[in-house]
């Protein structure tokens, strides 16, 4: 498997997580628990920004 598959697998990978992350949360009564769990979905789709930006040569430019 390419480099370049295993990131777009990654990729899909986080993506799915945070989506099931953001649905949990609409499902809790539990504001807190909500708020949780909001948090840990936007970072999944961050890094899965992060991975899809690699992945497509699209690297930030280093500092």
């Amino acid at each position: 498997m390419s480099a370049a598959r295993e990131s777009g697998d990654r990729a899909q990978q986080l993506r799915e997580k945070a989506r099931h992350m953001a649905e949990a949360a609409e499902r809790t009564s539990d504001p807190e628990q909500r708020q949780r769990l909001q948090e840990k979905a936007r970072k999944l789709q961050e890094q899965c920004e992060q991975q899809s930006d690699t992945s497509a040569g699209n690297r930030p430019p280093q500092r």
